[in-house]
């Protein structure tokens, strides 16, 4: 089933007195392009996040957001007051040498500081009450986000159809136009031939091998089957999980045997269906750019 490459997901889950909120948001984009915004508290948790995400994701330009709302849980931590001097020195030397003044709100600044907030050892504290309820909202966003993607797909899905069954449609009307331009291309031949052939002899058997070979290079017999076999391919592989971009590689097939129908068919009106299908091909690439 194909997903679509533009997704969201918001949860949100009480921790004590507070609450966590987790949201993501997707665009189209070759590669995962992922931005993950968490708080300074949680930053122990980014690895094991971004390896979450990237596995379910796969693909797009993502917002991955993470909040904490007051509460119990923003006191994660004790200021170990050694590094808060010692950032507090720094900040005064800084300023002596710059000859700059210190902002009034210098308590805010010093708990920027890493390592100001810590433990005994120095480390980031994090209650596991917290741990554990990032990873389940994390987990709870990631399936909301993929049903999002799953339900756009749908929608992309018929929409993708419809104008490859367009092609098909068009593909049908070109027969006639077949059958009629080979009789054309021969009767413009024999006149030609006829207007000359008071003045010159040639050899008849010769002339119709020739009238062969060149009625043979104008088949275009090859390339509307081929141009069917990767229509129906393509309508079997947009049920495959993320699939854009083998669908991607067929649509490239898909269009050169289209091309090569234009440039054999020497016909005004295979020529006008031949627009036609370029058209509808043009709409399904614009939409493939938004497919898993």
């Amino acid at each position: 089933m194909i997903r679509s490459m533009t997704g969201y997901g918001k949860q949100h889950q009480q921790v004590g007195s507070g609450k966590i909120t987790v949201e993501i948001k997707s665009l189209n984009s070759k590669q995962l392009d992922l931005n993950l915004r968490l708080p300074a508290d949680l930053k122990q948790l980014e690895f094991d996040l971004r390896n979450r995400i990237s596995e379910s994701v796969r693909r797009g330009k993502v917002d991955f957001y993470v909040t904490i709302e007051d509460s119990d849980l923003k006191k994660v931590g004790r200021i170990d007051r050694e590094v808060a001097a010692a950032a507090f020195e720094q900040l005064n030397e800084m300023a002596y040498a710059l000859r700059i003044q210190l902002p009034q709100d210098m308590a805010s600044l010093l708990l920027k500081f890493p390592g100001v907030i810590a433990n005994g050892d120095g480390d980031v504290m994090l209650p596991e009450s917290l741990s554990k309820a990032l990873t389940s909202t994390a987990l709870s966003v990631l399936n909301e986000f993929d049903a999002f993607r799953m339900q756009e797909g749908q929608a992309l899905k018929l929409d993708i159809l419809s104008h490859i069954n367009l092609i098909i449609s068009l593909l049908d009307e070109v027969t006639p136009f077949e059958n009629q331009r080979t009789e054309l291309l021969k009767n413009r031949l024999m006149k030609n031939v006829s207007e000359v052939s008071d003045h010159l002899k040639f050899d008849p058997n010769r002339f119709e091998q020739e009238l062969i070979y060149y009625l043979e290079k104008l088949d275009i017999s090859e390339e509307k089957v081929r141009l069917r076999q990767h229509c129906n391919y393509f309508m079997e592989a947009i049920d495959e999980d993320y699939a854009g971009k083998k669908l991607g590689f067929i649509v490239q097939e898909i269009g050169r045997e289209i091309n090569t129908l234009g440039s054999k068919a020497n016909d005004a009106q295979i020529q006008r269906i031949v627009v036609q299908m370029k058209d509808e091909l043009e709409k399904i690439k614009e939409q493939l750019f938004n497919v898993l």
